[in-house]
């Protein structure tokens, strides 16, 4: 007990020493922001300005990495004490009555003073929490429900019907602040929890007021609302969790659990807010997606506002090798200028990848005076403004961005995690499947812009993870003898007449995916695959070929007609 208390007021020490020195991160900020007038200032040629600018500079640079190394050591003491405070409370005996125990269960609530969106990447969020309230939490008859049932789960080697877990809400409000953290694009967009099917309601040009006597008859406005329908998505992906994290304390695995269920889904949601393929490849619509759109989809909403082509007002290639200083500049300034817009309240945002931050900085230090400058970009866009998201998925040379708050993200309340098949059971580890429903799309697509610095065009489409759980295609499929119409197989088209002369043909199948089930029949009787059958004059002959895979099915039609001996 006595060495619990010591190591609460190191805790209370070293947090008071944290926050000392957070509180000067402002003044870093105030230092940087003259750095940047003063390297505006310096006269080009004139060496003594730019010793005293680089000498500052340096100094900046030093203090401040100084500043965030003391911040660092500070947070990594702290994370050690808490755990072995946690330690120590954990073998210590219980004091509270179950009274007291109750009342407290009631008061949990995700309310904390801690930024878990600030916290450093290498700190969970769950074990940043005090460690009041991570018992509290683990306390809860749900949370205990379900670390019970997780950890029943090791060890299964079959599917069990029912087996999906609802995660607790205590734990939801958590994981979706967490998301913050491994999701850039989503502080940039409007986010909406809802439920079923989502509609937004969007307003029209506010039309202009009319002036008029100021006794005469007021004139009627017209205003135009439009609306965009959002589904349903599903993002999902398996977690592998060790079986001896299963063993660990009821905090450790609730940690784990926060943490690679907020990075999974994290990092999935900002690739589909910028190139997500939409409805038919079920997935939220991108924006560079919706840019490129050339007609109006077939599926586009009766009441949405009206569909504007964007392809060449919007996606733009600037720059190149041989542009660089001012010229460079005044080229990326006017292509961001196709995000004018009179809807949005908010700020811009630009994400590119780390490469095309480089190439920006170097062209700022070309345009500035010599290569002893420091760059002036500090995470955002000097003259354009607006804040820089690194996303390293993107293509070199890509600039996505824009108004962000008029791309509206609908998330599904609730999130589940469930146990799949024994599918490692020599790594010793139980496989957990976390799932989440969104869907999302620009409601004011005129309000981004996709431009391309190295002169070549914009990349407009984006591989995502193949869906192989649920991809029921076929690569191939041959009938010999037969010629199919269509002349060439697609894994697309599911129907086709051929024509042949034989009296037998062998039909193969090839499976896009070697797990996947295909099942040929002829005439309606089972055949095996990459088995002959007997033809017969005319267009009797029927072959059907099934494909099965996870939850998806494709069915196969060839007609044959066959003129056998004439």
């Amino acid at each position: 007990m006595l060495k619990i208390l010591i190591l609460k007021r190191q805790l209370d020490a070293k947090r008071s020493e944290l926050k000392a020195l957070e509180e000067k991160d402002a003044e870093f900020q105030t230092r940087e922001a003259d750095l940047e007038t003063a390297i505006g200032e310096v006269e080009p040629g004139n060496a003594e300005q730019e010793a005293a600018v680089t000498a500052e500079v340096d100094a900046f640079e030093a203090d401040k990495t100084a500043h965030e190394t003391a911040k660092q050591t500070l947070s990594a003491d702290i994370e050690h004490l808490e755990t072995e405070l946690a330690d120590l409370e954990r073998q210590a005996p219980a004091t509270k009555t179950p009274e007291k125990r109750e009342k407290v269960r009631g008061d949990v609530h995700m309310e904390t003073q801690i930024n878990i969106r600030s916290l450093p990447m290498g700190r969970r969020a769950f074990d940043a929490l005090p460690m009041e309230q991570r018992q509290a939490i683990v306390a809860q008859p749900e949370v205990q429900e379900f670390l019970s049932k997780m950890r029943g789960m090791k060890g299964q080697n079959r599917a069990v019907t029912g087996a999906e877990l609802t995660i607790p809400v205590v734990f939801l409000d958590l994981i979706s602040e967490n998301m913050y953290r491994y999701s850039k694009l989503l502080n940039r967009v409007r986010v909406r929890n809802v439920r079923g099917e989502a509609r937004q309601t969007i307003a029209g040009i506010v039309p202009e007021a009319v002036w008029t006597e100021m006794c005469g008859a007021i004139n009627e406005l017209t205003f135009v609302f439009g609306q965009v329908t959002l589904d349903g998505y599903k993002v999902a992906g398996f977690i592998p969790v060790c079986n001896s994290m299963l063993e660990d304390s009821d905090i450790e695995l609730a940690s784990s659990i926060v943490e690679m269920l907020s990075e999974s889904v994290g990092l999935a949601e900002d690739k589909a807010i910028l190139y997500g393929k939409g409805a038919a490849s079920k997935m939220p619509l991108g924006i560079v997606t919706r840019l490129a759109q050339t007609s109006q989809p077939s599926d586009y909403p009766a009441n949405a506002p009206a569909w504007v082509d964007l392809h060449t007002t919007n996606i733009l290639k600037i720059g190149g090798s041989g542009v660089t200083g001012a010229e460079f500049w005044a080229q990326l300034m006017a292509a961001t200028g196709a995000t004018h817009t009179k809807y949005s309240r908010g700020n811009l945002f630009w994400a590119m990848n780390s490469k095309t931050y480089t190439t920006l900085k170097s062209k700022v230090i070309t345009f500035t005076a010599t290569g002893d400058i420091a760059s002036n970009i500090f995470g955002v866009l000097p003259i354009i403004t607006g804040d820089v998201d690194i996303l390293e998925f993107m293509p070199d040379g890509d600039i996505v961005g824009g108004y962000g708050d008029l791309y509206l993200w609908s998330q599904r309340s609730g999130m589940t995690i469930e146990q799949s098949r024994e599918v490692q059971f020599i790594q010793d580890n139980t496989v957990f499947k976390g799932k989440q429903r969104a869907d999302g799309q620009p409601i004011i697509p005129g309000a981004f812009v996709a431009i391309n610095i190295n002169n070549v065009e914009v990349t407009t489409t984006m591989t995502f993870a193949a869906d192989i759980a649920n991809d029921a295609a076929l690569t191939d499929l041959a009938i010999s003898g037969v010629t199919l119409n269509p002349g060439t197989f697609d894994p697309d088209t599911f129907s086709y007449t051929g024509t042949s002369s034989t009296a037998s043909a062998k039909i193969e199948a090839t499976s896009a995916q070697a797990g996947a089930k295909v099942a040929v029949a002829f005439n309606g009787e089972n055949v095996r695959n990459g088995g002959t059958v007997k033809l017969t004059n005319g267009a009797g002959n029927v072959v059907t070929v099934t494909v099965t895979q996870g939850n998806a099915v494709r069915v196969y039609t060839v007609t044959i007609t066959a003129t056998i001996g004439g």
